[in-house]
């Protein structure tokens, strides 16, 4: 983390907004067109409109912050005009439960509460060992509800888990707690239609790799939005044993999709035994698949085949791009349906790291980092972070109803989206990335923490930027009435509510 000097903050938002108000021409001017004159590949559009500074609007709460000292009067983040925001629930600070506010704020889901409140539940993604500023004691649970005990840890040390969160009307915080412990380098997740939230472990110790686990780690767990404090830890097993990412429901029959934070991952679903209907139904259990895009397709611009690579022995689609030493791209395959058929998978609880090679074996297409996750009408979007021909990352669509899967966006420039992460959706469906890219110094040309929007159009704004930290934004979600934007900022550890200045909900329309 490196904070920002006032003249280097001033130098860098005069220089982003002039950017800013001259990227939409120029860019849809010169957009980056696909072989043979197909579509464009990406382009910028006007979104809310340039960014600039924005204090908080609790500034005068911020002036002694435990591990980040004196925040009162710095501007956080840039905002489009006619949005404001507080920051909350800030590393350190004092919660109700007794413990100071984890560190590594990441993935996280907003729940409607009680008289207009609203509830966040909020992954730190704090690994077994981490001894950073802030992680010394981890996501300790006030009733000792720990998952694992962590041999030859610091005394207290609670690892990675959940806080949840209790925020009013005003976007300031009411009560807050560590609601689960005891596990690893909790990265994304993501909420069920029942009011819970999935919070998934991107670590695969075991004791026999790493000493200070007493417990195999790679897990999911669930943890109602409504508990008081800190849950059960139950780990789910018929999930996946790998370095989860993230999850997406869906409403209609409780099918769960997942991504896998590896450089080769397969893309699952988790058809549950039983049709959920509440907090702990996935114990029962279900049937884990692989996602195989079906090779004998070509492209309908250039009529270009699907690269493919050979993994686990097994000729597969690898769809990760050019930068990733793949021969071709996916790039002639933009916004074209590709049919897929989903593998059944055997092994969904390995002692090694094994899960991603069973499913190539057996036909499974190859990803590239899969990050973000999230359904909306119906239809599942997931984020591949450094994929594509220039690394800036993916953008995918999977539809259930004709089972096929769909590119719908891939970075063609880092200015537009670089490295792509955790993802959400508007009620309107615009899609709303956090960038997990370059952490250069504030101010070159190198440095890109933002939130970038995606309208219906496949067209990309910006909404947000990180001007206090050269660390990730993470953690995107909207409040159940869309009028609260909740993103964190993973270097200082700090929560932002971000909301209009009229208090409408938060829309391009």
């Amino acid at each position: 983390m490196r904070s920002i000097s006032r003249r280097a903050f001033s130098k860098l938002m005069t220089s982003a907004a002039a950017s800013s108000l001259a990227a939409p021409l120029g860019l849809l001017n010169a957009r980056i067109a696909r072989a043979q004159g197909c579509e464009p590949a990406s382009f910028a559009v006007p979104g809310f409109g340039p960014l600039a500074p924005s204090v908080p609007r609790n500034t005068a709460t911020l002036a002694d912050v435990a591990g980040a000292g004196d925040l009162s009067g710095e501007a956080l983040i840039a905002l489009p005009e006619g949005f404001e925001y507080t920051a909350i629930s800030v590393r350190g600070q004092p919660m109700t439960d007794g413990n100071a506010v984890p560190a590594d704020h990441d993935g996280m889901a907003a729940f409607a509460g009680p008289e207009g409140r609203i509830v966040l539940v909020r992954n730190h993604e704090i690994s077994i060992g981490e001894t950073r500023r802030g992680t010394e004691r981890g996501c300790t649970t006030a009733n000792g509800r720990q998952y694992d005990a962590f041999q030859g840890q610091a005394a207290g040390f609670g690892g990675g888990g959940t806080s949840t969160v209790v925020v009013g009307p005003d976007g300031l915080v009411v009560r807050d707690f560590v609601s689960l412990g005891g596990t690893a380098t909790n990265c994304a997740g993501g909420p069920t239609p029942w009011g819970s939230w999935l919070s998934c472990e991107e670590d695969i110790a075991t004791p026999a790799i790493n000493p200070r686990a007493t417990k195999p780690h790679g897990y999911v767990f669930e943890v109602p939005f409504g508990a008081r404090e800190a849950v059960d830890p139950v780990p789910l097993a018929a999930f996946g044993r790998m370095k989860h990412e993230a999850v997406s429901v869906d409403p209609r029959d409780g099918t769960v999709y997942l991504t896998e934070d590896q450089f080769e991952s397969a893309y699952y679903k988790l058809v549950p035994r039983r049709r959920p209907e509440g907090v702990g139904d996935y114990e029962a259990g279900g049937d884990l698949y692989a996602l195989a895009i079906r090779p004998n397709q070509r492209s309908r611009c250039n009529g270009e085949p699907l690269p493919t690579g050979r993994f686990a022995g097994t000729e597969v689609v690898d769809t990760r791009g050019r930068s990733r030493g793949v021969e071709r791209g996916m790039l002639a395959f933009l916004g074209q349906p590709l049919a897929c058929d989903w593998i059944r998978l055997e092994d969904v609880d390995p002692a090694e790291d094994t899960l991603r090679s069973e499913a190539q074996q057996k036909g499974a297409s190859v990803f590239f980092r899969g990050e973000g996750a999230v359904c909306h009408d119906g239809r599942h979007y997931f984020v591949c972070t450094n994929a594509g021909d220039a690394g800036n990352g993916q953008i995918w669509r999977y539809d259930p109803e004709g089972e096929t899967l769909t590119l719908v966006v891939e970075s063609t420039d880092e200015n537009l989206l670089e490295g792509s992460d955790n993802l959400t959706a508007a009620a309107d469906g615009t899609l709303y990335i956090c960038e997990d890219g370059a952490e250069g110094e504030p101010g070159q040309a190198s440095y890109s923490q933002r939130v970038v929007g995606v309208d219906r159009s496949g067209g990309l704004f910006d909404f947000c930027q990180n001007l206090i930290s050269t660390r990730e934004l993470c953690g995107a979600c909207f409040s159940p009435d869309g009028r609260f934007f909740f993103v964190n900022g993973q270097g200082i550890g700090i929560t932002y509510a971000i909301r209009r200045t009229d208090g409408r909900p938060i829309s391009l329309g």
